[in-house]
């Protein structure tokens, strides 16, 4: 475990740990201040995936009065695009997900399509804020009559609102599983590639390297796939009851992200 003074790449989940919603958790303007003047890098690795890292940049700037750039962000729908550019290239690919999502697949040269035809290469569900029950129809005709690859952007069973947790991915693919037998192989965090293009991109290293999130099956199960230091917060998901008792063991772990500004400057 590297002190986190030593700490130079700072990869945040950005829902339940920075911010929720439009509003921006206190002490996150400071500590993305000091991880600026020490000459390091923040970075946003989120598995929401309704919106792109353009979204991202837009809203960070309109909403919060932060200025990013776009390879600041990785989200599950990122990793996704890129698997599926890898492998699907060529492929009609169904997708349940919001019209965004779906335009930015399309705009990134992949066959998408929202209805369950007999040419379908595989199918992809990502966190849908417009699920309707129709779509739910299509998906489980596909997984029930072929048998082609199964992507979920990301596991998380619910995603922090304002008012508590609404569902997420995760529980949109956990319907589709108990309905067809088929589960799908998913592309976000805990997937320790997303730690990896940040490394790539600012070329800090493991030791200089801290993810931190609140959420201890993806959030700190991605850090810890990745071979380096972990932190949870308890703004969102996770309680210390639950660290006592999980395998995710973060290296670290504090009330809110001030509490951890507070910890790397001493």
């Amino acid at each position: 475990m590297t002190p986190l003074s030593d700490k130079r790449l700072f990869l945040f989940d950005i829902d339940g740990t920075i911010a929720v919603g439009n509003t921006l958790y206190d002490g996150t303007r400071r500590l993305l201040d000091y991880i600026g003047s020490i000459g390091g890098s923040a970075y946003f690795i989120t598995n929401n995936s309704t919106m792109s890292g353009g979204d991202y940049v837009k809203k960070f700037r309109e909403v919060f009065g932060l200025e990013t750039g776009g390879n600041q962000f990785v989200t599950s729908g990122y990793m996704t695009l890129r698997h599926l550019l890898k492998h699907h290239s060529r492929d009609e690919i169904y997708v349940l997900g919001t019209a965004s999502y779906i335009a930015e697949l399309r705009r990134n040269g992949l066959r998408v399509t929202e209805e369950p035809g007999e040419n379908v290469g595989c199918a992809v569900v990502a966190y849908d804020s417009e699920l309707c029950y129709q779509k739910l129809v299509h998906a489980c005709r596909l997984l029930s009559t072929t048998d082609i690859p199964f992507y979920g952007t990301n596991p998380d069973l619910c995603c922090p609102i304002d008012f508590g947790f609404i569902p997420d991915c995760g529980s949109i693919c956990q319907m589709l599983t108990a309905s067809t037998g088929k589960t799908p192989l998913y592309l976000g965090k805990p997937n320790p590639e997303v730690v990896t293009l940040c490394q790539q991109d600012s070329g800090f290293t493991d030791e200089q390297t801290l993810v931190v999130g609140d959420r201890l099956y993806t959030d700190i199960a991605c850090g810890l796939n990745a071979g380096v230091d972990t932190c949870v917060v308890y703004t969102g998901e996770a309680t210390p009851g639950e660290v006592a008792r999980t395998q995710y063991k973060p290296a670290y772990a504090f009330a809110d992200v001030q509490a951890l500004l507070e910890a790397c400057r001493q």
